[in-house]
């Protein structure tokens, strides 16, 4: 039977490496974040407090369609982040620190309400959570130019907002995977164990949380 599982997390902790190894070790089809031409990042850059609702829309209506594509996937589709991240984490991030006006993250957030309504839900979210030290050591092995002026600060901001956002998720099962100690890429035996709890989750048994 066709699922649909997304992956969610913080900034390197390792989803896209987790869609990939999960798409191989189950024969599952990997749908990648897309890497798009946003036409409102360069202005966003110079003034974010004009252009986030432009630039955060714009996000929004790609990660619809991407959502969209996958659904209409013959088989079981593992995706490197989900839609509702972008409303949940980022964009809630600009206007919590004052890059998005009142009035406009309002209407964004009821547009983004008012779709997912419709929207069929993944099966299963699998939620990576690592630590602000270690996740910063891995945004600094991976080496991207554009990430390395990423702050521990806001790496706990966001954090904080993955944490309540997985609290309060109610549209499918959640599967919470602490990765610290889990080194999935590497330890073969970490990403079989992973493996075997999504599969749990996805046919209904319970006992499914890892331990920290």
């Amino acid at each position: 039977m066709k699922k649909f599982i997304a992956v969610a997390g913080n900034v390197g902790v390792g989803k896209s490496s987790l869609t990939r190894l999960l798409s191989e070790y189950l024969c599952w089809e990997p749908f990648y974040e897309a890497v798009d031409d946003n036409p409102y990042l360069a202005d966003f850059y110079q003034d974010m407090r004009t252009w986030s609702f432009h630039s955060q829309i714009y996000f929004l209506s790609r990660r619809l369609s991407h959502h969209r594509q996958i659904i209409e996937r013959p088989g079981t589709v593992i995706q490197d982040r989900t839609v509702y991240e972008d409303a949940e984490i980022f964009a809630r991030n600009l206007y919590l620190q004052g890059h998005m006006t009142e009035r406009d993250w309002h209407s964004y957030w009821l547009l983004y309400q008012t779709v997912i309504t419709i929207l069929p839900p993944p099966d299963l979210v699998i939620y990576l959570q690592a630590s602000v030290p270690v996740l910063l050591e891995r945004i600094r092995q991976r080496g991207r130019d554009y990430e390395q002026q990423i702050t521990a600060e806001y790496l706990s901001q966001l954090n904080r907002l993955y944490d309540a956002w997985v609290e309060s998720f109610t549209l499918c099962p959640v599967l919470t995977v602490p990765t610290d100690t889990l080194d999935f890429v590497m330890v073969n035996s970490h990403l079989e164990l992973i493996a075997s709890r999504v599969l749990d989750k996805l046919h209904g048994k319970e006992v499914v949380v890892f331990a920290k």
